[in-house]
């Protein structure tokens, strides 16, 4: 008997609990928002590169070195603070060409220069490629104030997020209370960086412009509960 009795206490007390679990439960929406500021980028993030083919290993690699100390030189007298530049890939392949039967040898290297004044962009460009940069790898555009544009996008996904739960409430007859659960889906993007610069003059000698800035879209997106009323 006392057996019966706890199991049927138990039983008793868990389809309790249940009940008030449900009754505690707060009917609610789940939105999402996405909040976007358009900026106007200030800097550049530029890929250089130097490559050189041979027969010789020493022989390229050492064309190769060269061209590198000439481009940082270069940095250095343009007065580019040596924390915006940097080396990023150094490679010496040994390839075969099956048609001529021999082997051939690549020396690469590439360098990545952080740009904070993009008026300086032609000027650099030149500059690099006169040193003896034979790649430009892509320029990747970017804003000195991410931070104040990422904080900007959190407020407009928000308010976006809070603009739709209202709308859906409405047609709902009913009313948006306060946030339950907030959630952070953004995700760090930078736009495809632009490849291949080239570098012209016009027939009367003035600079071509080779740059075309745009803009770049700082993007927050958030996913939010609320409870309703």
């Amino acid at each position: 008997m006392k057996r019966i009795a706890l199991v049927l206490f138990a039983t008793v007390s868990m389809m309790a609990n249940a009940q008030t679990l449900q009754e505690k439960q707060i009917p609610q929406i789940n939105v999402s928002g996405e909040g976007k500021v358009y900026v106007t980028p200030d800097e550049a993030v530029i890929t250089i590169g130097v490559e050189n083919t041979g027969s010789d290993a020493n022989d390229v690699k050492k064309k190769n070195d060269a061209a590198i100390d000439a481009i940082i030189k270069y940095l250095k007298g343009a007065k580019v603070p040596e924390k915006d530049y940097q080396t990023k890939r150094v490679s010496l392949n040994r390839n075969y060409d099956y048609d001529k039967k021999k082997y051939s040898f690549v020396a690469s290297q590439q360098i990545v220069i952080h740009l904070k004044d993009l008026s300086k962009y032609d000027a650099l460009m030149m500059g690099v490629v006169d040193a003896g940069a034979n790649n430009i790898n892509g320029v990747e555009f970017r804003t000195s104030k991410q931070a104040q544009y990422d904080s900007e996008a959190r407020v407009l996904a928000i308010a976006n997020a809070k603009k739709k739960a209202g709308d859906y409430a409405g047609a709902l007859g009913q009313a948006v209370g306060k946030a339950l659960l907030v959630t952070d889906n953004t995700q760090t993007y930078y736009p495809v960086p632009m490849m291949r610069a080239e570098f012209k003059t016009m027939a009367d000698g003035a600079p071509m412009e080779t740059l075309a800035v745009g803009e770049i879209v700082v993007t927050a997106n958030v996913n939010i509960s609320y409870e309703l009323k």
